[in-house]
């Protein structure tokens, strides 16, 4: 399980390019910021936890704004808690994951995105209520497959 947040700051997000590890999944696309639960937390401790390391930043409000599943096509299931995140206080510090970068929102979709993260970063856009996103990979980062819920759901599936 992991967490995911969009911090909003004046019209932009601030966006991690993840160009450091050589076996990151997530090297040379650029996503929001967090990480991987640790032992006994909650997705709100993670997040926090996860962004003050990454960041620098102390979360002061933020919002659980859905859940996506990730099948990657390898056997590997991820279930990751998005957050957007607008008033934080602190001192930015250089993450050891990649640069941080403060992007105009209606310019995230010129970045190197994955193909899901399209998907919920324009939910996040149109303010969507809470939603659960399932998305479908193959084992080489293409997307196959995704089912969105919308809440409150309904037997349609939202």
């Amino acid at each position: 399980m992991s967490t995911l947040c969009y911090i909003e700051q004046e019209g932009r997000y601030l966006m991690l390019h993840r160009t450091v590890k050589e076996n990151d999944v997530n090297r040379g696309k650029w996503i929001g910021v967090g990480g991987h639960f640790e032992a006994d937390e909650s997705p709100e401790e993670c997040l926090l936890r996860e962004v003050e390391e990454e960041t620098g930043y102390r979360l002061l409000r933020w919002q659980f704004r859905g859940l996506v599943t990730f099948l990657s096509g390898d056997g590997v299931t991820e279930y990751m808690h998005l957050f957007t995140a607008d008033k934080f206080v602190g001192t930015p510090s250089a993450c050891d994951e990649g640069e941080l970068a403060w992007v105009e929102k209606e310019r995230v979709g010129e970045l190197e995105l994955w193909p899901g993260d399209r998907i919920f970063l324009q939910l996040l856009a149109e303010n969507a209520p809470f939603f659960s996103l399932k998305l479908v990979y193959d084992g080489a980062g293409k997307l196959l497959d995704h089912r969105l819920y919308r809440y409150p759901c309904n037997a349609e599936g939202g």
